[in-house]
């Protein structure tokens, strides 16, 4: 019998894995814990536990601010929170997921894309990090100016989705 050989190293086909850029240091912080009664954001008090707040544990962390209340919080105090966060990676006022998103897009836009012109591309399928749908698609959609073929999956199973004429 022959010797085995992995036709699949052998080739000329990359894979891209999402899950390798699954952002790190995700910080929520709720504006919630600075309202009065739960309720009423009072300006002064909110200025004054800002200005002695130790805003340093939060230097290269991506941050989503949001308020867990059902109440109306003014965005100039969203704002004012960024300006002590000057040193985040990025600052978002939403939930953790479109931090995610939004951390995705600028990871893929960072990415070398002409390594994969005229290639074969498979976008690795199984991820144990819950990756938004939406980056599967930004993604594809920055790949198609490069790559010759783009699938979806593993290897040994992928679906295709693009290819050059």
């Amino acid at each position: 019998m022959g010797e085995i050989v992995n036709k699949i190293q052998k080739s000329k086909l990359k894979t891209i894995d999402l899950e390798e850029f699954y952002p790190k240091n995700i910080v929520s912080i709720d504006i919630k814990q600075w309202l009065y009664e739960g309720i009423i954001l009072k300006e002064k008090d909110f200025r004054l536990f800002l200005t002695e707040f130790d805003w340093s544990i939060y230097d290269n962390c991506l941050i989503n601010l949001h308020c867990s209340e059902d109440v109306i919080i003014p965005s100039w105090a969203y704002m004012l929170v960024s300006v002590y966060l000057k040193n985040a990676r990025k600052v978002i006022v939403g939930d953790k997921s479109a931090l995610v998103e939004l951390a995705y897009y600028d990871s893929i836009n960072d990415l070398d894309l002409q390594q994969y012109t005229d290639l074969p591309v498979i976008v690795k399928g199984c991820s144990s990090k819950d990756i938004p749908d939406s980056v599967y698609l930004y993604l594809v959609d920055k790949l198609i100016p490069f790559a010759r073929k783009i699938m979806y999956g593993e290897a040994c199973s992928s679906v295709p989705l693009f290819s050059k004429k």
